[in-house]
């Protein structure tokens, strides 16, 4: 779940209600419980699309219960209280509740946040049905020991399947060296997870899914009026959250090469450090100089050298997932386990040259132009448009980003990418991964 809300990176102060004077039309007001609100209006399709966030994802489960966090949100449909005269649901009639009015519930973590989305018929009878149990889950959740041991046992195998996974334990290895102690290295384990009470999961929803710290995202065929009344029956009932401890900052890593034994047939490599955060100005540059580098798929840099001039790989790709704190950037490729020493060379070769003369002006060009003519895609549904408004409210990016997203891309030179590279990748602090391959 960790790159789930990595996609799009959409930084906002939602102070009063005050439209933005963008052409999505993007309304957000702040409750006077504090949760924050961002609506759009569609009225295309008779649908509602709501998400409900708040800053409880992994960072900040506790070093020895990791995996609080997911737990946590998977058990808000495993059972409701009864409360202010509304008796309790189960497991069972809460997902019977959806189904009946054709409405889907989700619910995940991430690294930064975690929450629940729901899509809906705005149809009055249906719609309030659906939001009704909504709202209910997030305020009342029963948290049944039943659920939980069900929950707990599912992770732990699941857990138990990843580390068979060449892919997968590269990953945790990667993460923990590009991150140390920080809480986003934290990965669950079998100990944490079995460490899990009940009263956690009482105590971890108490103080994260709180109003103050809510993030509301509406979107479909409803009424600013509308609007305004389910955001605030979605958090009436909510508690007021006390301010959480900061976390440690992101320090720069060490960087050196990490090897782990694997009976696969290929080497998976990882290469990587922390490098920028959420609403960074840099994050133009380095998205146009990363399609240029790795994110272009066969246009790319590093396709051209590993995979098409030399054959090492059928696959390599780079990234930036920007967080809360700095994300990582990271290259990621898998090459035959006697060719391990050339991919690598192949690869550091090819960054640090980009890292020294940055795209041509031909790459610059032809990467501003897939990434503008691509952008329709990213906002092509009201899905996607409800993870961008979480996006914006949760990281506090600006009402008219996506309006200004084109323009930015094509603002970008060649001296803006080689300066963003240079000030966000520092090879001396880039952590390699490699499982599979012996060491030598």
């Amino acid at each position: 779940m960790k790159k789930t809300f990595s996609l799009l990176l959409l930084p906002l102060a939602l102070l009063a209600s005050a439209p933005a004077s963008a052409a999505l039309a993007i309304q957000s007001w702040t409750q006077p419980d504090g949760a924050r609100v961002l609506f759009v209006a569609n009225h295309a399709i008779p649908m509602l699309d709501v998400s409900v966030q708040f800053d409880a994802g992994q960072r900040r489960d506790p070093a020895d219960k990791a995996g609080l966090a997911e737990l946590t949100v998977a058990s808000l449909t495993r059972g409701v209280e009864a409360a202010d005269g509304a008796p309790a649901l189960s497991e069972a009639q809460i997902l019977d509740g959806f189904a009946d009015v054709a409405a889907q519930q989700q619910g995940g973590a991430g690294q930064d946040r975690a929450g629940v989305s729901l899509r809906t018929l705005s149809s009055s009878a249906e719609r309030d049905a659906a939001l009704g149990l909504l709202g209910r889950m997030l305020a009342h959740p029963a948290f049944p020991q039943a659920g939980l041991e069900r929950d707990r046992a599912l992770a732990i195998a699941n857990l138990k399947e990843e580390l068979t996974k060449p892919e997968a334990i590269a990953e945790k290895a990667f993460m923990a060296a590009a991150y140390g102690r920080h809480p986003y290295a934290v990965e669950a384990s079998e100990a944490s997870l079995q460490a899990i009470t009940r009263e956690d999961l009482l105590a971890f929803h108490r103080a994260h899914y709180v109003a103050n710290r809510a993030v509301i995202a509406l979107i479909g065929d409803i009424s600013q009026a509308q609007a305004r009344a389910i955001a605030s029956a979605l958090t009436r009932e909510l508690p007021q959250g006390a301010a959480l401890p900061a976390l440690p900052p992101v320090t720069a890593p060490k960087g050196g090469e990490q090897r782990i034994a694997h009976p696969a047939s290929q080497s998976h490599i990882l290469i990587g450090a922390p490098a920028i955060q959420r609403g960074d100005n840099d994050f133009f540059a380095l998205t146009v100089g990363n399609y240029v580098l790795g994110g272009g798929g066969f246009v790319s840099r590093l396709t051209d050298e590993v995979r098409e001039k030399r054959g090492l790989s059928y696959s390599v790709y780079s990234y930036f997932s920007p967080l809360a704190q700095p994300g990582p950037f990271q290259i990621g490729l898998q090459t035959k386990k006697e060719q391990t020493a050339e991919a690598l060379r192949v690869t550091r070769a090819t960054l640090d040259k980009f890292l020294q003369e940055g795209p041509t002006a031909a790459e610059l060009k032809a990467a501003k132009d897939n990434l503008a003519g691509g952008f329709a895609l990213r906002i092509d549904s009201n899905a996607k448009l409800l993870e961008n408004l979480a996006v914006i409210g949760f990281y506090g990016l600006p009402l008219d980003y996506l309006d200004h997203w084109i323009e930015r891309i094509r603002a970008v030179s060649v001296q803006d990418v080689r300066a963003a590279f240079r000030k966000h990748v520092h090879p001396d602090e880039l952590s390699t991964v490699i499982v599979g391959a012996a060491a030598e």
